[in-house]
């Protein structure tokens, strides 16, 4: 395998197979592609950039988490909403299809776990579930404490409710927006308590960029560090187009390369 000069695995361009695509609950869907050397290579937070069969006219790449990967089998899973002309052309796609998905990965940063840290604490909102699930499973194979806090509109949208409850061996802190499951109102509110009870050495968060504002803002006060998985507009994933800048302390950095896992105190929110 090829590691470019930062230690990653180098990104593969590859014709992948369709091996599922389930809809999760309404506008969820959950994607299952063969992907042999792209499945061997990723780690927790990288993505993949998909190129749409059936969309010759849109040119442009699609940025997706992969939430799963099994090295062994070669597949690989991402867990897509519906939000959009081509996320809608992605549920009519149907397995059998050979060689018909090109994909690029994997890319960008994964998260990282700071010397000596023992135990984390994961806040994540709606499809931001998926980029951490890799990371959680990581954890516990380390024995390192975890605690998941998730969100979503209603309760038909924790959709990786179970997933969790597999890799942590208890139910997540859940949040309903509509207060249909858990706690009635925003994720923020169990987070904070569960941060002023202090303990933690990392707090990881995806979502929403407002969520992650404020569970950012919530970790600094609490003297926590924390990362951040940051959901930007990507056209070339290569770092090329400067399409998906974000704004830190250090400088304008591009999401596709520098991220898209941020240490969320230098960020400029």
């Amino acid at each position: 395998m090829q590691y470019s000069t930062d230690g990653r695995p180098k990104p593969v361009d590859e014709a992948c197979e369709l091996v599922a695509n389930r809809q999760l609950a309404g506008t969820l869907w959950d994607m299952e592609l063969r992907a042999p050397q792209i499945a061997a290579r990723i780690l927790p937070g990288q993505f993949v950039h998909m190129k749409i069969p059936g969309m010759d006219g849109r040119i442009l790449r699609r940025p997706f988490s992969v939430y799963a990967a099994d090295a062994q089998a070669g597949t690989l899973r991402i867990l897509y909403q519906v939000v959009g002309k081509g996320s809608a052309h992605m549920t009519t796609l149907a397995p059998g299809r050979v060689d018909d998905i090109d994909v690029m990965g994997p890319m960008g940063n994964p998260w990282w776990l700071p010397e000596g840290a023992q135990r984390v604490l994961f806040v994540v909102g709606g499809v931001g579930a998926a980029p951490l699930a890799m990371f959680g499973e990581q954890l516990r194979q380390a024995g390192v404490g975890l605690d998941v806090c998730m969100g979503a509109q209603t309760a038909d949208a924790l959709v990786m409710k179970e997933h969790y409850e597999r890799v942590v061996g208890v139910e997540p802190i859940c949040a309903t927006d509509d207060g249909t499951f858990g706690h009635a109102g925003f994720v923020t509110g169990p987070a904070g308590d569960l941060l002023q009870g202090g303990g933690y050495d990392l707090v990881c968060c995806c979502g929403p960029e407002p969520l992650m504002r404020i569970v950012a803002g919530m970790a600094l006060e609490a003297g926590v560090a924390c990362e951040v998985s940051l959901e930007k507009r990507m056209a070339c994933g290569i770092g090329a187009c400067l399409s998906c800048v974000v704004d830190t302390v250090d400088g304008r950095k591009r999401s596709c390369v520098d991220g898209p896992v941020f240490d969320a105190g230098k960020v400029v929110w």
